[in-house]
């Protein structure tokens, strides 16, 4: 059922700024979001039909720099589309999970990963509170809100405490943390001027520190 929801609300196109990927997406976010509205007062909002620019920005830079995962277990942590993930399988992670709390944004992880023709494991769980280790920890535009912000920062910073590579994808958003980021590359990202109010974002890419 949420297979067929996906493929039935959006289509499969390739990402603006990595299009060497194919994502399930939607033309028309305003009919999408009400859709899911329909769905149940509970259900979140669609963010899973959108290649959003931080996901853009870290997809391109992992599969430009395979070698950052190619080899090494990878978390795509609040993965939406699973953009980030697919770019992680691409350039050779094993195994890629790819965690949410939206089924639907895991389903559409999984069309996502059967579009690109890689593997990569859906993990539906609020793992905040939690300390598995994965070599790679990467997070596509997790700094939208003060709430999300206070819970994903000591995620990411133990992870990188106990050593794994943590990147982020983040075009400005008011919550990134001002400390502990080394930038890594900066791109001007397309993205959809109905979500974002201007045809592309500038979108850094940061390794964050335990610091």
């Amino acid at each position: 059922m949420l297979l067929e929801f996906i493929r039935g609300n959006t289509a499969p196109a390739p990402v603006p700024f990595v299009p060497e990927i194919t994502l399930f997406q939607a033309d028309e976010p305003i009919a999408l979001w009400e859709k899911t509205e329909e769905l149940g007062a509970e259900q979140p909002p669609p963010f899973w039909a959108f290649a959003w620019a931080g996901g853009q920005a870290l997809a391109r830079h992992v599969i430009d720099h395979p070698d950052l995962v190619s080899g090494r277990s990878v978390l795509d942590l609040a993965t939406g589309s699973g953009l980030v993930a697919v770019a992680a399988a691409v350039a050779g992670a094993r195994p890629v999970t790819a965690n949410d709390i939206d089924p639907y944004s895991l389903a559409a992880t999984t069309a996502n990963a059967i579009a690109n023709d890689v593997e990569v494991r859906t993990l539906e769980a609020d793992i905040l509170d939690t300390d598995d280790e994965y070599g790679v920890v990467l997070a596509g535009d997790v700094f939208y809100s003060r709430e999300m912000a206070a819970r994903v920062l000591p995620f990411l910073r133990r992870a990188a405490g106990r050593g794994s590579l943590v990147l982020v994808g983040d075009p400005g958003r008011a919550y990134l943390p001002d400390s502990g980021l080394i930038e890594r590359a900066v791109h001007d990202i397309p993205v959809p001027v109905s979500l974002e109010s201007v045809p592309t974002r500038r979108t850094k890419v940061w390794q964050l520190v335990n610091r």
